[in-house]
């Protein structure tokens, strides 16, 4: 059985183990310092999911605002456990996120994934999102 949970401070370390997962090396004083950034926002929510109290997957969602499109929630993160994989448990993240938007009254989620992951683009596809553009992200330090 499956429970979905808000994210806590005591989550930070097996959270940033499953990140690395995803290829983004976190370390523990770094993923608690954004668990307690999301977690006194009112604009971001994160969810993590346990089995046989394990947490086993996590998401991280924003509420995004723009001026030449409606508000959207987009998932900024999402990684199951590959040893939990296929288990539906990214679906009930998603159905949590899913809930979120729907409370703050926006009616469209969204996510970006790296070209690489195609077993991503197919898991998403299959949960319901439809690829609607490709694009090449870019960024700058900030000084």
């Amino acid at each position: 059985m499956v429970e979905i949970r808000a994210i806590t401070e005591k989550d930070a370390e097996i959270v940033a183990e499953l990140s690395t997962q995803l290829g983004y090396k976190s370390n523990i004083e770094q993923t608690l310092s954004r668990i307690r950034q999301i977690g006194s926002s009112n604009e971001n929510c994160a969810y993590v999911a346990v089995i046989d109290n394990k947490v086993v997957g996590w998401i991280h969602c924003f509420y995004t605002l723009r001026i030449e499109s409606d508000a959207f929630v987009e998932i900024g993160g999402l990684v199951v456990d590959e040893n939990y994989r296929n288990l539906k448990i990214g679906q009930q993240l998603i159905e949590s996120v899913n809930l979120w938007a729907k409370k703050h009254q926006v009616k469209k989620l969204k996510v970006r994934c790296n070209t690489k992951r195609t077993e991503s683009h197919q898991f998403y596809e299959r949960v319901g999102f439809k690829e609607n553009k490709r694009q090449i992200a870019f960024e700058k330090d900030a000084r």
